[in-house]
């Protein structure tokens, strides 16, 4: 049972009673499947109206003899602008302008989004002693709960997170229909949109997300995400119940992956509440791979108590890794509590990975390096806002986001502060795909008061104070620690974006919360802090955030733990006339003259990068020419990085990767789930070896980034012209030492001989002594003068390809390139609908924007989990010099052609 337990004092949050005897450790084989407890999700069903148009008080809205007419199908999980716009009331706000059709809160009051919930629901009283609980795992912003003509709530409840949970045993109706009623208040203040990072501020005030009054990525959110947002449950119990089960995992001494692990130790706990007026005594078990820990305890009438198990000693364990060291293995884990007559009353299962996580300072790079198993970790990490503006959250998209972002070998994923605390279904594809979390709180330097912003509504001072409610602010931290802390991916938390709370919730979150629900995690108490990153540069301590010549990103040296730094990041055409009417479907001007709706969606400028490929011609072509700069941009600012690591650098973390609504700037896949560029030269540069080229001095460098020494590894460059014509210029074997980085050889003069006058290509290959491919990395050249003459002067690539179903959700495609002709260049393959061309999402492709040297070939896997029909799909592959095709998917028994 996995929900929260009434806090029974801010600071003194830690003071549990523990009460237990005879605690033993034994073998089993498992516990029994028989389930303890049952549980429901309320997400359908719900209708809604507006408070203006509700006259009657709760308590007589939650009866269910009570009739309900014209009332709205509501969406729960949701909030009033998704039910809104899924019954057609409101257009998409994310498309064109339509946001300012939509009336602001600000402007139109709070009032027009106060809305009643109601929800019917069957569930008959327990028989014996049975405990039935209504459980909220998030509302946005205050509440108050009726049920059969009762109201539940003694006042308001407040806090976006915080999970609530109420007994509603003698609240059940005897026939067993019940109905809840929900009145949904906004934050308050609303926040004023006035153009400033989170509006004019106010929003701060409340314990909320700070985005939805508008960033320079993003319009304001109308509602401000007023509603049910997160998950509403009914679950019954034993007269105990148990909850915020927890394992902390100690991993001694400096591990290796896929090899025999000496022994972990395992540190479980749990919390049992007794809301009976009697005391109960019984036994509370911990179960993980066949071993047993157990207590007898006895629990008081109406009190909740902590339970921590005895150490746990695994002896032959699998570890978890982060993405790219290693697999990431889970444990099932059980929770049980027994009554003394042998009764299950409550239970919970968590999924669990066995790791530890240090860190310590390096004091050459004067920064944060992490450790993971004694072993050091290069971060190499993105910044998340939230997986959609409006929350519209599953499971499934949370899968497909993370499953991104292993794609592009990253190892970190930085929950930004004006966000969210992110869902447990969000930690469990973390968990699954092996990406560390960097949780923030709910605060930013541009609302909380870090710098002078004629924007903001109140002085510096008077924000630096915010939120307006300290104690709920500390009562939230502490229900989201619980939630969370089990997660294996979850690696620190954090105080804020570019500001700490202000100083008693400081001391009371590192002093006493943390210390007491989970101290193996480090705090960070801002996110470019100094203990994170010393900031000898000056500044703010984090960026730059625009386009920049490639070979800055080599020599100019940033901050040593970047918490925020990058770069454009426009989607391709298909992208753009998903949100962008035809009417403005044109070729954005660069400076300040660009169109209202690509402004309206916070378009970042290339500057000339994109007209060096050629002036754009049309749209289309403008935004098939900003993927070529969007991959050599992310490429070269994380090979920028790894070209430093451990000398200048111990991580970075790119701004952003994903953006939650229709944005033109800083991310690696569309808020449709399409991947652009970026996301592939992020592939490249951080794939596990890797072989790149300096722009600054032609030095060749390989990387390890794994925990094993290479030997005899071959590194080869070639150069090719346009007609397709290769010359090998380097070809020397070297050895590497882990998570390292090493200078090979200077191509300087290669280049300068054998490079042609109108621009070529750089091609890298790294084998390994069975010359099979590790790593192959391209670059294209321009001109004496800059611009790419020599590629708008290529021949067409007269390429063959053949698509295969090779199982059930993955289809491989090949692309043969016959010799004597020009390199295949910059090919993108898409999932479409075979009628109307449209490309399906989300699709997760091994490669993409991949290119094809003359007599060679390029496998790509795609991998699908949608609920579209293959049968109706092809596979479209169109390149710089390649003409668009489509490919039948052919069953999985076909020969690819040779």
């Amino acid at each position: 049972m996995r929900r929260q337990t009434t806090i029974i004092s801010t600071l003194a949050l830690v003071l549990f009673g523990v009460f237990a005897c005879n605690s033993a450790v034994y073998s089993t084989n498992s516990m029994t499947d028989d389930s303890a407890s049952r549980t429901i999700e309320l997400d359908s069903g719900w209708v809604c109206m507006n408070i203006e148009d509700v006259h009657l008080p709760g308590e007589e809205l939650s009866k269910t003899s009570r009739p309900l007419s014209g009332w709205l199908p509501a969406t729960v999980p949701g909030t009033v602008l998704t039910t809104l716009l899924n019954n057609k009331r409101i257009p998409d706000p994310f498309y064109g302008m339509n946001g300012r059709l939509i009336p602001d809160i600000y402007v139109a009051g709070r009032d027009l989004y106060t809305y009643w919930f109601v929800k019917d629901f069957r569930w008959n009283a327990p028989t014996d002693r049975g405990q039935v609980w209504l459980n909220f795992r998030g509302v946005n912003y205050g509440f108050d709960l009726f049920l059969n003509g009762r109201r539940l709530t003694s006042k308001t409840e407040y806090g976006m997170f915080m999970r609530r949970a109420y007994n509603i045993t003698s609240s059940l109706a005897s026939n067993g229909e019940n109905r809840m009623a929900v009145l949904v208040h906004p934050p308050d203040p609303v926040g004023n949109p006035n153009g400033g990072q989170g509006g004019d501020g106010t929003i701060g005030r409340n314990i909320c997300s700070q985005y939805v009054a508008g960033w320079d990525w993003i319009q304001p959110v109308a509602d401000r995400n007023t509603g049910i947002w997160d998950k509403v449950t009914v679950e019954e119990t034993g007269p105990v119940s148990l909850s915020n089960s927890n394992v902390v995992t100690l991993v001694p001494g400096k591990r290796r992956p896929n090899q025999a692990q000496a022994p972990v130790i395992l540190q479980a706990s749990s919390e049992l509440t007794n809301p009976t007026d009697e005391p109960v005594i019984g036994t509370i078990l911990f179960e993980v791979d066949g071993k047993t820990v157990s207590k007898e305890v006895t629990v008081p009438s109406g009190a909740t108590i902590e339970i921590r198990f005895p150490d746990l000693n695994l002896d032959t364990p699998k570890l978890w890794w982060p993405n790219g060291y290693g697999q990431q293995a889970l444990y099932e884990t059980g929770f049980r509590f027994v009554g003394s007559d042998g009764s299950a009353m409550d239970e919970d299962r968590l999924s669990i990975g066995i790791r530890e996580i240090r860190t310590v300072w390096n004091p050459r790079t004067q920064s944060r390096e992490v450790h993971v198993n004694g072993q050091p970790i290069f971060i190499k990490g993105g910044n998340w806002i939230v997986s959609d503006a409006m929350l519209r959250l599953s499971a499934e998209r949370y899968d497909a986001e993370v499953r991104f972002h292993r794609d592009m070998n990253l190892n970190l994923i930085r929950i930004w502060g004006g966000g969210i605390t992110e869902r447990p279904e969000f930690y469990d594809a973390c968990d699954k795909y092996g990406l560390l979390v960097f949780q923030d709180l709910w605060m930013s330097g541009d609302c909380n008061g870090k710098w002078l912003d004629p924007m903001k509504k109140e002085d510096q001072w008077t924000r630096r104070n915010y939120p307006d409610d300290h104690p709920l602010f500390l009562r939230s931290v502490a229900d989201q620690v619980r939630m969370l802390r089990h997660h294996p991916s979850l690696a620190f938390y954090c105080g804020g974006n570019e500001i700490p709370p202000p100083r008693d919730l400081l001391l009371a979150i590192q002093d006493s919360i943390l210390p007491h629900l989970d101290s193996a995690r480090y705090f960070f108490a801002y996110s470019n802090v100094d203990s994170m990153s010393y900031n000898f540069i000056g500044g703010n301590g984090d960026g730059p955030y625009y386009i920049q010549d490639t070979k800055l990103l080599w020599e100019r040296r940033l901050y040593p733990f970047n918490s925020e730094v990058g770069s454009v990041g426009m989607g391709d055409y298909e992208s753009l006339e998903r949100f962008i009417p035809t009417a403005h479907l044109a070729t954005p001007p660069e400076g300040r003259n660009v169109d209202s709706v690509w402004r309206y969606h916070k378009y970042s400028g290339y500057g000339r990068q994109i007209d060096a490929y050629g002036k754009p011609g049309s749209v289309r072509d403008h935004a098939e020419k900003a993927q070529l700069v969007n991959y050599d941009q992310y490429r070269a600012l994380m090979e920028g990085h790894l070209a430093h690591m451990w000398d200048w650098y111990t991580g970075i973390i790119i701004w952003k990767t994903q953006n939650p609504w229709t944005a033109l700037r800083g991310q690696m896949y569309d808020c449709y789930l399409d991947p652009n560029a970026s996301l592939y030269g992020l592939q490249h540069a951080n794939e596990p070896l890797h072989a790149m080229w300096s722009p600054v001095d032609s030095m060749l460098f390989v990387v390890n980034n794994t925990f094993e020494p290479c030997h005899d590894l071959m590194v080869q460059a070639s150069i090719y012209n346009t007609a397709g014509r290769d010359s090998l210029v380097f070809q020397w074997f070297v050895e590497i030492s882990p998570s390292s980085v090493q200078k090979i050889e200077s191509l300087r003069r290669a280049l300068a001989t054998v490079m042609p006058r109108e621009g070529g290509f750089l091609n890298i290959r790294l084998l390994n002594t069975s010359k099979e491919v590790l790593s192959q990395n391209l670059y294209w050249f321009p001109d004496s003068a800059g611009v790419y003459s020599g590629l708008r002067r290529m021949p067409e690539a007269m390429i063959s390809a053949v698509a295969k179903m090779a199982s059930n959700g993955r289809i491989e495609v090949r692309i043969d390139n016959p010799g004597g002709g020009p390199l295949a260049f910059f090919q993108r393959l898409s999932l479409v609908d075979r009628m109307t061309k449209k490309r399906l999402l989300p699709v997760s492709y091994s490669d993409n924007y991949v290119s094809t040297l003359p007599g060679g070939s390029v496998s790509v896997s795609l991998s699908y989990a949608g609920t579209f029909d293959i049968k109706n799909a092809a596979v479209s592959v169109r390149g710089w010099n390649v003409k668009e095709r489509y490919l039948d998917i052919q069953p999985a028994s076909t020969e690819a052609p040779r």
